[in-house]
């Protein structure tokens, strides 16, 4: 059974809480990514800013560019451990209805694990389709 580690990202780039919001859109931009963890110097992780978070919770509440991310991240953070199977790390991500998962070790920063990292592991194939289909179903509007 692989561990978040052996498939998880480590060329990640992070916002510090300082960072404006057309930083965070920038860095989004050259890596072609909708979110990025947003750290402390040492690369503690204290939240992420999603593409949808600049939009909702920055520029539709007319924010300027130069507000800092701290203020639009979203803050209630799921994240594992790099000894996380990948098979728990897909459970989690389902249950969250998150498509990225922080990986942290002693504190830090230390990688992330995509929807796509999972589809690329033969045995997580499965959980990959499943924590795809739990995070893409949407609930009924009534």
């Amino acid at each position: 059974m692989k561990a978040t580690k052996e498939i998880m990202s480590t060329d990640i780039v992070v916002c510090l809480k300082d960072d404006t919001l057309h930083d965070a859109a920038m860095k989004m931009k050259d890596r072609n990514v909708g979110v990025i963890p947003v750290c402390s110097a040492d690369r503690e992780l204290l939240g992420v800013i999603t593409d949808r978070d600049l939009v909702l919770r920055g520029y539709a509440d007319k924010k300027p560019d130069t507000t800092k991310v701290q203020e639009v991240m979203s803050d209630k953070l799921h994240f594992t451990s790099p000894d996380t199977s990948v098979e728990e790390a897909s459970r989690l991500m389902a249950e969250n209805q998150i498509r990225r998962l922080p990986i942290v070790d002693n504190g830090k920063l230390v990688g992330i694990v995509s929807l796509g990292d999972l589809s690329l592991e033969d045995k997580s194939n499965d959980a990959a389709g499943h924590a795809l289909e739990e995070i893409s179903e949407r609930p009924e509007l009534h």
